[in-house]
Formats: structure tokens, sequence, C-alpha cells
């Protein structure tokens, strides 16, 4: 019976398999807690720094976990196991789907499953796509929209899976919505494309599996759906969540309430749009109905408005909105009623797969009713509620997003995850706070009360590799226009000793914009190239422009502080210009403070410095991705100097040698 040694052992199957992999004792200490984790159903915490091979420390006790193993001697041995390993990231899923398993699938004497799981909207559904075929002329009014179309249904004898992300392009969402799998809109075993349906088949090949991989996303939206009795995912035994840093911003946001006009918009306009004539019920000729929609369209208009008078009449606030019924609900009624229309209108059809889009149809308004009615009763206890806008301008429409989220979602959390999963790990470069390694911070944040933890090392040579400096003489950022004019003249100065090769990461997307206009110039006289998150390139797309040419700056903000690998020569130079507090202002932060203030706690000391310390450690991470590397942090922010709290910051990072510097240089 395969052992943990065995496989990532110095004399291991992986060592055997890669002539240059190093068994590293931090690694195999990782997999053994896990693994301990995983027999012993037991909950564990545990950080590996950069370079441990956190991956194979769990991919290898999740695969022994989810094998049927055989035992010496005849000796019994555990049933398998499913095991969920959750991401926040798709590079990282890639990385797992495309690198990692099936180099161990090379290496392990047994065969083993894993599938890569997605959102059922991901999959193309056969007779979704015939349908809006047939319908094109009365749902489509553009050239665009109907060549798509003549596509997709030339692609889906082309593709092995069905899914979006195998397109060479980015359909339009209003096709692909036409032609998606939906819950909603399916016969199940009763379609005559059931048998070639490429979303059964990702499920049959999801339930056989023994290691289900996901997004935290999906796996918060699944609990959410078991929370009503329905659910997406199979039973399964444990989950390993990597990245688990961002667990708890996912969690709050997947079980919480979530509400726009935009889809509320885009839902009537699907049934009919009375400006092009298009829509479902043209194709009924329902003239009663159409008026339904038309009354529902100006009853929303009206609703939207009337919330954003609401916040008008409130300037000083943050959109938070702490009493129930601040309007009364003058839609929900009308959608419901919409909804039983199209419900008997659809029920009028005599071919049943047609006659499911009117259902669907039915369904998705009866759900936004439901959504805006939670909403405006504050249905959800212990939870934020609140209104963000945007204002109609430009020939832009109105836009309103109503919000809700739990203030603390380790009670959530412990109903519908930490009492039903026997075994869960937590893992990320990232989870503890200070020199001494204090987890609390992460276990409070997400109720975690029975739980056991493990801080392991980076194998990395910090004191070699990296460099941290700091600058004397920088204002405090308060100061406004003065700290930002010297942001961009110490992002000169450091772009130049490193020649580019450099980050220079952002809190403040107005304030990256401004600089980046500031930089421009100097960066083109000096045939340095400039990346820059305001100018709409796609993440990705900018990452992979600097990796081919490095002699450049890329700026960004919150999402390129985590996720981002670029090993190697190419980033030699990391610029934080400011410590990454967040806005105390946001109504669900602004929650969560005053809850720890009416318990007796410190806000500040108790989740606004560790979230940030968290949030610089990630931003710190991106310089140093192997052994090879090399480079300097450069942290402007006066605060990690002139501030107590300051040294916390420089105590949670690696030991490197640090190096103080003047502004006048």
């Amino acid at each position: 019976m395969l052992d943990i040694h065995d496989i990532l052992g110095p004399d291991g199957l992986v060592a055997q398999h890669l002539n240059q992999y190093e068994s590293r004792p931090q690694q195999l200490a990782m997999a053994e807690a896990v693994h301990s984790a995983l027999t012993g159903e037991r909950h564990v915490v545990v950080e590996a720094g950069t370079g441990v091979g956190k991956s194979f420390a769990y991919l290898v006790p999740a695969i022994l976990a989810s094998s049927k193993q055989r035992g010496e001697n005849g000796a019994p041995v555990p049933e398998p196991k499913r095991v969920v390993i959750s991401t926040h990231t798709i590079s990282l899923q890639e990385q797992l789907m495309s690198k990692d398993l099936p180099l161990l699938r090379d290496v392990f004497p047994k065969a083993f499953s894993a599938v890569l799981v997605k959102g059922r909207g991901n999959y193309l559904s056969r007779r979704r796509l015939r349908n809006a075929m047939n319908r094109a002329g009365h749902l489509f009014g553009t050239h665009q929209e109907l060549d798509q179309l003549r596509d997709l249904t030339a692609w889906q004898n082309e593709t092995e899976e069905g899914s979006r992300s195998d397109l060479e392009y980015q359909p339009l969402p209003q096709v692909w919505d036409e032609v998606a799998s939906d819950s909603g809109n399916c016969l199940g075993r009763k379609c005559a494309t059931h048998a070639e349906c490429f979303y059964f088949r990702a499920r049959r090949s999801m339930q056989k599996a023994g290691i289900l991989v996901v997004n935290h996303a999906l796996l918060f939206s699944d609990l959410a759906l078991r929370k009503e009795g329905v659910g997406f995912l199979p039973d399964y035994d444990a989950v390993i969540f990597d990245e688990a840093h961002t667990v708890d911003e996912v969690a709050a946001e997947h079980l919480g309430i979530g509400l726009t006009s935009g889809q509320v918009d885009y839902t009537l306009n699907k049934l009919y749009n009375d400006r092009n004539n298009k829509g479902l019920l043209v194709t009924l000729k329902a003239r009663r109905v159409q008026e339904q929609v038309v009354r529902c369209r100006t009853h929303a208009e009206n609703f939207f408005y009337d919330l954003a008078d609401w916040l008008a009449a409130h300037p000083q606030g943050n959109g938070r909105v702490r009493e129930p019924g601040i309007l009364e609900n003058t839609l929900s009624g009308e959608l419901d009623t919409l909804a039983k229309q199209v419900r008997i209108e659809g029920g009028k059809v005599e071919d049943e797969s047609q006659r499911q889009d009117f259902i669907s149809a039915s369904n998705r308004l009866n759900g936004l009713a439901d959504e805006l009615d939670r909403w405006l009763t504050h249905e959800m206890s212990d939870a934020v509620y609140w209104i963000e806008h945007t204002p109609a301008r430009r020939g832009r429409r109105l836009r309103v997003r109503l919000a809700a989220a739990p203030i603390d979602v380790g009670p959530v959390l412990k109903e519908t995850l930490y009492k039903k999963v026997p075994s869960l790990v937590f893992t990320s470069a990232t989870l503890s706070i200070g020199r001494s390694g204090s987890f609390d911070y992460f276990t409070s944040r997400l109720g975690l009360e029975e739980t056991e933890t493990a801080k392991l090392g980076s194998p990395f040579d910090y004191r070699r590799q990296a460099e941290i400096v700091l600058l004397r003489d920088m204002p405090d950022p308060s100061s406004g226009q003065q700290y930002e004019q010297l942001t961009a003249k110490m992002i000169r100065r450091y772009v130049a000793r490193s020649d580019g090769h450099a980050f220079a990461l952002f809190t403040s997307y107005a304030m990256m914009k401004r600089v980046a206009d500031d930089l421009r110039d100097w960066l083109a006289d000096n045939s340095l190239d400039l990346y820059c998150q305001a100018d709409g390139l796609p993440r990705h797309q900018m990452i992979e422009r600097f990796k081919r040419n490095p002699r450049a700056l890329l700026m960004g903000t919150v999402s390129f502080w985590q996720g981002v690998d670029v090993p190697g020569d190419a980033l030699t130079n990391v610029i934080i210009t400011k410590l990454p507090f967040s806005v105390p202002d946001q109504p669900l932060l602004e929650a969560r403070l005053e809850r720890i203030r009416e318990k007796g706690g410190n806000p500040f000391m108790d989740y606004q410095l560790p979230e940030a310390i968290i949030r610089l450690r990630q931003g710190f991470g991106r310089l140093i991705r192997t052994q090879q590397d090399q480079g300097m942090v450069v942290i402007l922010d006066p605060r990690v100097r002139t501030k107590r709290y300051g040294r916390l910051f420089l105590d949670s990072l690696p030991e490197c040698e640090v190096i103080e510097e003047s502004v006048e240089g």
C-alpha cells in the first residue's frame, strides 16, 4: 500500500520520474498534514511558503484517499473518498489540470480519476441551440448575432466538451444565454439530445471521479443551493481549499443576495423588446402578455429610479440600507403576474422542447421577484444590505445593484460545510500574521473553532534572493497630490534602476491612472513599454505581453496583487505604492468593523491591519517564484517605518536585507 514517502520522498516515484525533482522537507510535512486530515476526518490550516510545492503536497494525499487501495496481507483499507479541490484563480486550475495531475498520472502505478468541474452555464445545449436557430428571426436583430449562431451550429459537431472555453472567440452574452445549458430549461431524459448532451456527459464524468477540481465561486454557489434543498456537485467527503486567503470574501459574495436592474431589463427584453419587436413572445403573437412585459419595464424603471432618488436623499451615506422596506415593492407583483401569463401561454405550445423555454422564462421571473422581495424585507438575518448605483449618462441607462452579504460567514459555513464535510484543508502562502505566525485572524474570519494549524516556511533563500527598499522622507499618503507626485518620481527612479522588469501595485484605480499619465512620456523616451490596467487590456493579456517584453512597467490594482506568476528575469522589481488597507466605509467592511467594536474588540488591530498585512504579503510574493529569481521590493508608503504597526508588516514578510534610501537620492 503506497504512502506519502513512496511518492514524494527523496527516492519516491516522483523523484524517479523527474530527474530534476528535489524532495523538500516542507512539502513532505504538508503532505503528511493533509493526509492526516483526510484519513482522520479533521480540519487543518496549512500555510506553505512559495516554493514548497503545495499542489503536489495536497494532490498526492487526495489521490491516495480517492483511490481504491490494497492493504498488505489482506489488511482492511478505508473506502475511497471523493475529494474536492477548490481554487480561486483560473490559472491555478489550469496548472492542476494540464500540468500537475497529468504528471502524477504518469507516476502513480494505478489509475485515478480527476475532472475539472465547470458551472452548467459553460456548456452548450444542443436542444436550445436548435430552438434558437428556429426562432432566430424573432430573437436576434444583428448580423453578428446571427453569424455567431451559425458558427455555434457548426462548432457543436466539432467540439469534444462543448464548453465555452473551447471557442476561439468570446460569444456575445445575449447569444450564449440563448444556447447555454440551463437547469431551469432542461428536459432531462425526455430531451431528444440527452444521450449526446455536453452537460450530462460532463456530469457523468463528475459522478465517477474521485477528485473534483472547482473554483471557490462554484463551490459556494453550490452550498447556497444546498441550503434550498438542491445542489450541483455530488456529495463529497473532503474539500481542499488552495488560495484559501480569499475564501471569506468569495463565501460572503455567494452566500448573500444580488440583483441588478440590468438583470431585470435583460430578462424582459428576452421575452419582448418593443423597440425592435424581438423576443420569445413574438413567436406566439401573445399581445396581452407583451403588454404586461411593457408594464413590467415601466414599473422596473420607476422602481430603480426611486432607489436612485433614495440614495440621492442620503448623500452622506455609502449606499448601506440599515432598515427594511425603504420603498414599496411595486415590481415583484408585476413580475409574478407576467410569470404566470408566460407559463399559461407557453403551455399552449405543442412542442415540448419549445414549451420548456417558456417555463424557464417564467421561473426566472419568479426568481427575480423573490430575490427583490428578500432584499427589500431584509429576509436574511445578521447581514448587511446596500445599493450600488451608476447614474444614467451619455446614452447609458441607469444601473442599480442591490446586494446583501452575511456580516460573519462563520455561522453559515458551520452549518453548511464544517458540520457536514468530515475533512477540510485550507492552504495558502499567506494565512498568518507576524513573526510568530498567528492564524487567529484567518480562523476567526471563517469561524473555524476546532482546527489544527501548521506553518511551513519557504525553501527559498530570501536573504540572498531579495531585498526590501524603504524610503526616508516620503510624505504621508494623506498628503494627496504631494504623495502622488513623489510616487511617480520614485517609480521612475526604480524602474530605471531595474531597466523595466517592474510591477507597480496600487490600491486606487484613480491614482494609478493619474500616475500612468504622468509616466507615459518618460517611459517612451526611455524605450520602455507601459501595460496599465486602466488602458482596458485584459489581465491575462497584460501579463503575457509583459513576459514577452519585460523592458516594461506593468501597473495594476487589486487583481494584480495575487495569482500572478512571472518567474525568471522578466520580473525583478515590485513597487508597492501604498499599504493595502481597505476603504473603511465599504458597507460590508463597515458592518464587520461595527460588529468587532460591539464585541469589545479593536477594529483596526483585529481586522483592518491583519487584512492589509495578508495583502502586502501577496504583493511581495509576486517577486520570487523560483530558487533562481532575484530582485527588490520597493515600499513607498512611509507608514511601514513611521507607524508603530509598521513593524508588524515587515515582520510578516520573509527575512530579507532591508535597505533604507532617501527620496532625494
